[in-house]
């Protein structure tokens, strides 16, 4: 089981983000976490990297892996995290090489106590080459776009062989080429037999080889099930309180605003 999480309460603040709420995904099996903005996303995928905890109750638990208990920089060996926090928080000066090194010690930057063997060299200059990213090896963090950053990162989380993917809305500030070039990078990741997570309110970030689609809203699971059942018109205007059509081109799920749906409410 790659997740199991049964009965949590979970306060952000003074705010109760999840109460009795419960969660299976079993490994293997990629699954996107779909919902709108509150739905509690993120404390979701915080309490998987270990940065959050529950209310302690005896019948209520949270396992990643089949373990409730986890040294922080252990699981992170095993879980490879790409978002938004990690991109705003990691060092501006740390070089691009650094950036994917640092995946072996799940850290930000490398430091003195660290060393690297030539075999993890030469792994980090593999990963990089197949992110066309090799060239940037010697630029500062900070100096790069956002899709370049988001590259290093996701080489950083490659690098320790991490069998499963974290993903939080990958597209979210990359440019039209950027977005569909990380999204190619998504697939084959997934075909090449690792299991990916997808945390997003983005439906087109959804991958065709995705297995399974969790619906969030107000702290709950709002609907379970294949994309099949999941991504339909019916079931998206009810997530996302707004009526949308569905179209799917080549596997990619698009939403439209319904007939004069667009003059309807207000942000």
């Amino acid at each position: 089981m790659l997740l199991d999480i049964r009965n949590i309460t979970v306060y952000r603040g003074a705010v109760k983000v999840f109460d009795g709420f419960s969660l299976q995904i079993e490994a293997g099996c990629s699954t996107v976490i779909l919902g709108p903005n509150g739905a509690g996303k993120s404390t979701l995928m915080k309490l998987l990297s270990n940065e959050l905890h529950p209310v302690f109750s005896l019948d209520s638990h949270i396992r990643v892996f089949g373990r409730a208990r986890w040294n922080v920089w252990d699981l992170r060996s095993q879980l490879g995290i790409i978002s938004w926090d990690l991109q705003h928080d990691y060092l501006s000066c740390a070089m691009g090489l650094n950036v994917v090194l640092s995946g072996f010690y799940s850290s930000i930057d490398i430091w003195r106590n660290q060393t690297f063997s030539d075999t993890e060299y030469c792994k980090a200059e593999k990963v990089m080459e197949s992110l066309g990213i090799c060239d940037l090896k010697d630029r500062e963090f900070g100096f790069m776009s956002t899709g370049e950053q988001r590259r290093f990162l996701l080489a950083r989380a490659l690098v320790s062989d991490s069998g499963t993917l974290l993903f939080d809305e990958p597209t979210s500030g990359l440019d039209l080429k950027a977005t569909f070039l990380y999204l190619e990078q998504l697939v084959a990741l997934m075909r090449s037999g690792k299991t990916v997570l997808l945390v997003t309110h983005h439906v087109h970030e959804i991958p065709p080889d995705i297995r399974r689609v969790v619906m969030l809203k107000d702290g709950k699971v709002f609907q379970d099930g294949t994309p099949e059942e999941m991504l339909t018109s019916e079931k998206l205007s009810q997530l996302f309180d707004y009526p949308v059509d569905v179209v799917s081109l080549r596997g990619v799920i698009h939403v439209f605003p319904q007939t004069g749906a667009e003059h309807r409410g207000s942000l």
